[in-house]
């Protein structure tokens, strides 16, 4: 005669074994609590950062150096070398605060710390861009700036698979994406305001940062983390967290590469949008034109994100979306090349608007779940970070080589190949549908 027993139920995750065996798919531990609470202040917290990735690199910062350097070949050139510049900088930034954060022991939990002092110390850097009136200064100024808010960014990225359980991580992502798009876009908007008021505009996205993201850490308090173990820090294991290994994390890989593929192609276009309408479709006072392609863009955004995010909850998937939106976007590219007038550049913008929307809300939750470890979260969405902020800052600079030796009208058939190939990558995940 044989019996059968049943199996013994594991035991409850705590928040000190989360952290040292649970992975990307793993719900934090039980009682999850604050999270309605956190679902409505992600949205501000996440604006108030991009706004300023929407405003100065796209805005203010290419009008200063235009302001210091008028000639158009100048201008390309230096703009170029600083934002390359800056990307490097912001390419070592998140990695390095997340682990920093990841390994931070305090009341105050892991994250909160940085989030508030990036903030400062980034409105700082912002102040002092807002003087530099060279270019040796506009470079300090900005590479502070770069390393200041990815402090503050990366840890904040991180609340997502620390504090939310998976089946709210699309409705999450899309809150989070929403206020991506709304500060990326929003900027622009912004910005354009104060194109002629450079001093002004710095100081208020200064304060601004400074203010919500307060506020974001005073209503949803970080755990503590004094409990956790410590972990040892590897200087060599450090450097291996830029190479994102393809045998050992290949969902990692892929979610990683096609997003830095799809942010190269849209923000090497985008990110020169004020050179393009006054230099290849010949618009006199592009400054005017701004508020209105920024608005038609952040509604087709608001739409996208407010139902693709959550739609992905529902059905249990995300690919499609994720892919629907890079061929979306790959086509809209295709309309200034044709056709290199206003009216296309308005539709393209409309176009993009929506796609950039569901791919930012559905691929941020795609992301969190092929995260490898809890122990390493800041850290890994550090490495992920890069390849959405890295090509904000750093294909201007590929784009103003470009721009040089093939004209403006080279960046847009490149940089539809680039969305149809971030598009392909989303085949070889396999861990999630």
């Amino acid at each position: 005669m044989t019996s059968t027993s049943e199996p013994t139920p594991s035991a409850p995750l705590t928040e000190t074994t989360f952290v040292r065996t649970a992975s990307g798919e793993v719900d934090p531990p039980a009682p999850i609590k604050g999270v309605r609470r956190l679902l409505g202040w992600i949205l501000p917290a996440n604006l108030s950062i991009f706004i300023i990735w929407g405003a100065v690199p796209g805005i203010l910062l290419p009008h200063q150096i235009e302001l210091i350097y008028p000639d158009e070949k100048l201008k390309v050139a230096y703009f170029a070398i600083v934002a390359t510049i800056g990307a490097l900088c912001a390419l070592v930034a998140q990695p390095i605060a997340g682990q920093i954060s990841d390994r931070t022991r305090s009341k105050y939990g892991r994250r909160a710390p940085w989030i508030f002092l990036g903030a400062l110390a980034g409105g700082l850097s912002l102040v002092g861009l807002a003087f530099a009136n060279s270019l040796l200064g506009i470079v300090i100024a900005w590479c502070l700036v770069q390393i200041c808010y990815n402090f503050a960014q990366g840890p904040l990225s991180a609340v997502l698979p620390d504090r939310v359980p998976v089946a709210r991580r699309g409705t999450f992502a899309t809150l989070s994406g929403i206020g991506l798009m709304v500060g990326a876009l929003g900027g622009q908007i912004v910005g354009s305001m104060l194109f002629n008021s450079l001093v002004v505009g710095y100081i208020f996205f200064a304060v601004f940062a400074v203010v919500i993201l307060t506020l974001f850490l005073v209503f949803n308090p970080d755990h503590p983390s004094t409990n956790f173990d410590k972990e040892p820090f590897s200087f060599a294991d450090f450097l291996r967290t830029f190479w994102v290994n393809p045998v050992k994390h290949p969902d990692f890989f892929w979610a990683f590469t096609g997003r830095l593929l799809l942010y190269t192609g849209y923000f090497g276009v985008t990110g020169y949008q004020l050179y393009i309408l006054s230099d290849y479709l010949g618009i006199k006072d592009p400054n005017t034109v701004i508020p209105l392609l920024g608005l038609v863009g952040l509604v087709g955004t608001i739409i996208a994100t407010a139902f693709s995010g959550p739609l992905s909850d529902k059905v249990g998937r995300r690919k499609p979306f994720v892919f629907g939106s890079s061929i979306l976007m790959a086509a809209a590219l295709l309309l200034p090349w044709i056709s290199p007038t206003f009216t296309s550049w308005l539709i393209m913008t409309a176009i993009m608007g929506f796609g950039f929307g569901m791919f930012q809300a559905v691929d941020t939750a795609l992301m969190s779940q092929v995260l490898p470890s809890a122990k390493s979260f800041a850290k890994d969405l550090g490495v992920v970070n890069i390849a959405a902020t890295l090509p904000q800052t750093f294909a201007p600079g590929i784009a103003g080589a470009i721009v040089l030796m093939a004209g403006y009208s080279a960046l847009f058939p490149i940089g539809v190949v680039l969305s149809i190939l971030g598009a392909v990558c989303v085949f070889f995940i396999k861990s999630t549908k």
